[in-house]
C-alpha cells in the first residue's frame, strides 16, 4: 500500500505541469460588444414633453456588459444588465425592477434587430401568471443627430401582429460615460 502510495505521488510530481491558457481578447476589441456605446452616459429623459427620469448607463467588465441604472420620476428604480454573447454573436438583456412582482417589473429580452442608424431593438415575453395571455414586450433603441436617443416601448398582445406604445421617450446626455 505504501509502495503504490509512493509511486502515485512520484508520477504527479514528474508530471508537466498543465499548459498555459490562452489570454482571452478583450471585450474592447470585438465589435460586437459595442453595439450600445451610443446609450453611454447619464441621461434626462422626457416623454410627451414631461420629465420622466433619469438614466444612466455604463459599459462594465472592461466593456464586456452594459449596465443600466433608471430612476423613474415617480421615484421607483430598475436596472438592466445587457450583456453580449462572442460565442453566438448574440445580446440579451435582463430587466430588473422595485416592482418585480408586477407584470412589466421583470423582463428578459433578446436583440432581434440592429439598424443601419445604429439603432437596435430588444424583445421578449413579459413574465405573467400562469394561464395568462402571453404579452410580447419590445424596445427600439435609436440614435439621433443631435446626440440624443429615442426610446420606444411596444407591447404585443397578439403575437406580434399588432402593437401597442408603452413608453415613447427622448433621452438627452446629461454627461458622457466611461
Amino acid at each position: 500500500m505504501i509502495l503504490i502510495a509512493s509511486l502515485v505521488a512520484l508520477s504527479l510530481a514528474s508530471s508537466p505541469p498543465p499548459a498555459p491558457q490562452p489570454t482571452p481578447t478583450p471585450c474592447s476589441s470585438v465589435v460586437g460588444f459595442h453595439a450600445l456605446d451610443f446609450w453611454d452616459g447619464t441621461w434626462r429623459v422626457t416623454s410627451a414633453g414631461q420629465y420622466a427620469g433619469s438614466d444612466v448607463v455604463t459599459a462594465i467588465l472592461d466593456g464586456c456588459a452594459v449596465l443600466e441604472n433608471w430612476t423613474d420620476a415617480d421615484g421607483s428604480h430598475g436596472m438592466s444588465l445587457f450583456h453580449y454573447n462572442a460565442f453566438d454573436q448574440t445580446w440579451a438583456q435582463l430587466w430588473v425592477t422595485d416592482r418585480a412582482t408586477a407584470r412589466g417589473g421583470l423582463k428578459e429580452k433578446f436583440l432581434i434587430a440592429r439598424f443601419p442608424d445604429g439603432g437596435v431593438r430588444f424583445q421578449g415575453r413579459l413574465p405573467g401568471l400562469p394561464g395568462s395571455s402571453i404579452i410580447l414586450d419590445r424596445t427600439t433603441l435609436t440614435p439621433l443627430q443631435d446626440g440624443t436617443v429615442h426610446q420606444l416601448i411596444e407591447i404585443s398582445r397578439d403575437g406580434g401582429s399588432t402593437w401597442t406604445m408603452t413608453f415613447d421617450a427622448i433621452y438627452a446626455r446629461v454627461r458622457r460615460g466611461s
